[in-house]
């Protein structure tokens, strides 16, 4: 499958994307009583979501790095996530850019693109890359208190699929389906995507 080099790929309904954050059980639990990110989690500090559950996998290291033993699998408005899009700015200046331009856009944007290489379910690269999405200010708040439509505890998913590929086998059958992510060209555009990556769903 010739994958695009910038694309986002998700899990999605109609109206969610699901996205994944790794933490201690002293944040994750209260959060997934509540159904929401409640104290300890602090949310004066930027938090990054991810799309991508292999990437959520090699950042965690399958859920056994200290501080991100607990997986959750957060499902947030689509209309959230697009809101966060279009408010974005990436972490460093594309090729060819103005420094100044973006040094101006970034100090205005709650919302950093951060763009890096996929993983396999072995953590070796991929010759595409996957995106990643750093809320602050104002996009914290409304992920918290406006987009966060349910979060739930995939640590055991975690374990079981890191079992099949430490034993040498396949984990794809109990990972989640992954598809393009349909955005305009205009949110193209403004996430510094690959042209025409997009699912047709919703295209402009």
């Amino acid at each position: 499958m010739n994958v695009p080099y910038r694309q986002i790929r998700a899990a999605y309904t109609e109206e969610s994307i699901t996205v994944y954050q790794a933490y201690d059980p002293a944040v994750a639990e209260p959060a997934v009583a509540a159904g929401r990110f409640v104290p300890p989690f602090k949310r004066e500090r930027m938090t990054w979501i991810k799309p991508s559950f292999l990437w959520m996998m090699y950042r965690c290291g399958w859920a056994t790095k200290a501080g991100q033993t607990r997986v959750l699998a957060i499902d947030i408005t689509r209309e959230g996530f697009e809101w966060a899009l279009t408010r974005s700015c990436p972490s460093h200046p594309g090729h060819g850019a103005d420094r100044e331009e973006w040094a101006a856009r970034l100090r205005r944007s709650p919302v950093r693109i951060q763009w890096d290489p996929e993983r396999d379910p072995h953590h070796n690269a991929l010759p595409y890359r996957s995106v990643q999405i750093g809320l602050s200010g104002e996009a914290v708040d409304r992920y918290l208190d406006k987009w966060t439509l349910a979060i739930t505890d995939v640590t055991g998913l975690v374990r079981a699929a890191h079992a099949v590929v430490r034993d040498g086998g396949d984990p794809a059958g109990l990972l989640p389906v992954e598809r393009p992510y349909p955005i305009g060209a205009n949110l193209t555009s403004v996430i510094e995507a690959t042209p025409g990556s997009a699912g047709a769903e919703n295209a402009e």
